[in-house]
């Protein structure tokens, strides 16, 4: 008798020792936490909540990351990509959720009843988005992973400033823009120098575990020189409590508007097309081949973890994309830390005072680490552009229009405002613009190919890419 084969045990499903996967949940945990706190403090803000409300949509949040995380990462019959993903508020959703937020009539929990709907709309249609394979192809997906990247960068860039260039903040019951006179400064540049220093040196002189944890080390670093300049401020902490309870309906029972339902439900078909991106780019970065159930399974989850956002007073969630630019620069590709990253989360949003800690945490140490991450994300789509076949120019074609088009919201918001308002959702979005002409010349220029022909060809670019 010829002995069993034993199937070795993917890189994704890998289940790591305790010891190195606290330290690299840790690490995502404090990549996203920015982004993750963003969206309920400018909406509680907007809404005139008192300080404690927006305190507990805040640990509300964490609390529902974490649990459509575990969905997502660790996966349940039916749902869940099981790969490293962690998930985060959308800030596809905030333009609509402001404008609701000043409609008397619709208020928070209209926002939270349509945040509902919304997932349950997410959960209904995500096989119908999952078909759409078939029009990704490299050259499509390639695009669409590099302009990901670009949009993130500037992210990466604000963080590094410091903030944003402008500030939302209520003034006279008015929402506007105002100059951030905190932004650029020289410390907080140099502070963002600092650890973009540290991590390249960790990346280029040690090796193994501590390799693996050098975005985590540089946040450490840059924390640490922060609080000796007396940038890091713990007051926050102080006051915070140790303990607090998030319950479904905290401010009551929600209410169901026709208008910001199907608001929500076309911001929801943005964020599972943006997320359709992001699973099929950490299928290129971990090795693990996404088929049409993964993507039916990964997209439901946005649909669930929306659900349970509205259930528990937050809002729409996806998989957020700074985490996939930090899988490609650790290349720890197992999913087991998002997993405990999840954890984290939940204990996060149950522990204010250890929320409060981790929001201490000044956004240029962030954006030291986000340069380096998020230009991550854009060379692996560079890496798969050059496995596509340009002998063929109409690929060239492909590429430069879509990216042109994918560029307009991040150098011109203002470009589309006289468009009607309905569209802004659509449009405000680099990823999905480029994504819908980048499917739209694929299909004018080489048509569509049947879903074996597909698959196929995306295994042989990502073959070709892996070894570029």
């Amino acid at each position: 008798m010829s002995p069993t084969t034993i199937s070795p045990t993917h890189a994704v499903d890998e289940k790591l020792p305790l010891p190195r996967l606290i330290p690299l949940a840790i690490q995502h945990v404090l990549v996203m936490y920015a982004g993750a706190v963003a969206v309920p403090l400018i909406v509680g803000r907007a809404l005139k909540l008192s300080p404690e409300d927006v305190a507990f949509l805040i640990s509300a949040d964490l609390f529902a990351c974490g649990i459509a995380t575990l969905i997502q990462a660790y996966g349940i019959p039916g749902t869940g990509i099981r790969l490293p993903v962690m998930m985060g508020v959308t800030f596809a959703s905030l333009g609509p959720m402001l404008s609701m937020a000043a409609a008397p009539e619709v208020g928070l929990l209209g926002i939270f009843g349509s945040v509902i709907a919304a997932g349950i709309f997410g959960i209904i249609v995500a096989p119908f988005i999952s078909r759409l394979l078939p029009l990704f192809p490299p050259v499509v997906t390639g695009t669409i992973i590099l302009i990901i990247g670009v949009s993130l960068m500037r992210v990466g860039i604000n963080w590094a400033g410091g903030g944003q260039p402008t500030i939302t903040k209520v003034v006279d019951g008015v929402l506007g823009a105002f100059p951030n006179p905190a932004y650029a400064q020289l410390q907080g540049l140099a502070l963002a120098g600092f650890v973009l220093v540290v991590i390249l040196a960790l990346l280029k002189w040690a090796d193994g575990f501590v390799r693996n944890v050098a975005v985590l080390l540089g946040i450490v670093a840059g924390c640490l020189l922060a609080g000796f300049l007396g940038l890091m401020h713990f007051d926050k902490v102080g006051k915070a409590a140790w303990f607090d309870v998030v319950l479904p309906f905290h401010f009551g029972r929600p209410t169901f508007h026709l208008v910001p339902i199907v608001t929500m439900c076309i911001v929801m078909i943005v964020v599972m097309i943006e997320s359709l991106g992001m699973f099929l780019a950490l299928g290129e970065i971990t090795g693990k081949k996404v088929e049409q159930d993964d993507l039916t399974r990964g997209l439901r989850a946005d649909g669930v973890g929306t659900l349970i956002g509205g259930l528990f007073n937050t809002f729409p969630y996806t998989s957020f994309s700074q985490n996939v630019g930090l899988v490609g620069v650790t290349g720890v590709r197992s999913r087991w830390v998002t997993v405990v990253g999840g954890v984290i989360l939940i204990v996060l949003g149950l522990l204010p005072k250890m929320a409060a800690l981790v929001e201490a945490v000044p956004q240029v140490v962030l954006g030291g680490a986000g340069l380096v991450m998020f230009g991550m994300v854009a060379a692996t789509g560079a890496r798969i552009l050059a496995s596509v076949d340009y002998k063929n120019s109409n690929n060239l074609f492909v590429v430069a229009i879509s990216i042109g088009f994918g560029m307009i919201p991040l150098v011109s918001p203002t470009f589309f405002k006289n468009l009607p308002h309905d569209l802004h959702p659509l449009l405000e979005s680099g990823i999905l613009l480029c994504a819908i002409v980048a499917v739209v010349l694929n299909l004018f220029f080489n048509g569509l190919k049947s879903s074996e022909q597909a698959k196929a060809e995306a295994a042989s670019a990502a073959a070709t890419a892996e070894h570029a």
